[in-house]
């Protein structure tokens, strides 16, 4: 007998990816006071889809036609300051059954001042610290699939994902470009699985992965298109349960590793230059070493 999903959708709260982002005065961080902020894309990508995982098993137009898991619940998360709680409630409009804030000094992570720190760099968790609070609210709420954005729009790091599937010892499959779920014979009495099918771009082509649950997925943009939060579903969102934590409630040390010496502006570009004919451009490709 199959087990219903129970998933876990991490969330972050980044600069509006429209905002061009602007260095501090300090050149140590990038600038994000009196900025807008909102739910990283590549998180609600995630969000997206375990909604339709959801709804793709629940009786109604958008049900699949071919056998889907049930969905328990979608429980999203996020770990920072106080004004997470708007993309929580964000998340939780667009589909999250519940959400559960960790509550970050954003002074220091742990709540203790640490040397090497550079300013505005404390109060955001490492991605190794993100995954080992993941890898323990995944045992505390049981869940059996997360699905996180491949990488957040601030710090492009990338490796939260990997290193969450590492800490628990599941399979994963990054930059999703589909999922698709097949249910399977497990073995001799055990009766049906699913095994998870993932195809994500590669360079010339496409790749396709398999496998069995528990396992952790990282979704890319050719994912699907999110959805809007409508007004009804904000007006619910505000009733759903939001709980707060700390990191001590899970056991999970906050401290940094790592220090930023130094941030800067790309430098601007050069503007191009106009030559007649092929010629001229062949002659200025030799002059610059291109050719």
């Amino acid at each position: 007998m199959s087990v219903p999903l129970k998933i876990l959708v991490p969330v972050k709260r980044v600069i509006d990816y429209a905002i061009k982002p602007r260095v501090n005065s300090t050149r140590t961080a990038i600038e994000t006071q009196n900025v807008k902020h909102s739910l990283n894309p590549f998180d609600e990508l995630s969000l997206e889809a375990a909604i339709r995982l959801r709804e793709a098993s629940t009786p109604g137009p958008k049900k699949s036609k071919t056998p889907s898991p049930t969905v328990a619940d979608i429980l999203a998360l996020s770990a920072g300051p106080a004004k997470c709680t708007d993309v929580l409630r964000t998340a939780m409009a667009m589909g999250a059954d519940r959400a559960i804030h960790v509550e970050i000094d954003p002074k220091t992570p742990s709540g203790q001042d640490r040397e090497g720190g550079a300013e505005g760099e404390q109060g955001e968790l490492e991605p190794l610290g993100v995954a080992k609070l993941l890898a323990e609210v995944v045992k505390a709420e049981g869940r059996n699939l997360v699905i996180c954005g491949k990488q957040s729009i601030d710090d492009d790091s990338n490796q939260t994902g990997q290193m969450l599937a590492g800490l628990l010892g599941w399979g994963q499959a990054t930059q999703a470009s589909e999922i698709v779920f097949e249910e399977e014979e497990e073995g001799e009495g055990k009766g049906k699985g699913w095994m998870v099918r993932v195809t994500k771009e590669v360079d010339g082509g496409v790749e396709t992965v398999r496998c069995p649950l528990p396992m952790v997925v990282t979704t890319d943009l050719r994912l699907n298109e999110p959805r809007y939060a409508s007004l009804p579903n904000i007006m619910k969102a505000k009733k759903k349960k939001l709980e707060k934590k700390t990191l001590a409630d899970y056991g999970v040390d906050g401290g940094r590793r790592l220090r930023v010496i130094k941030v800067e502006e790309p430098p601007p570009r050069k503007g191009g230059g106009k030559v007649e004919d092929v010629d001229g451009m062949i002659g200025r490709l030799r002059e610059l070493g291109a050719i």
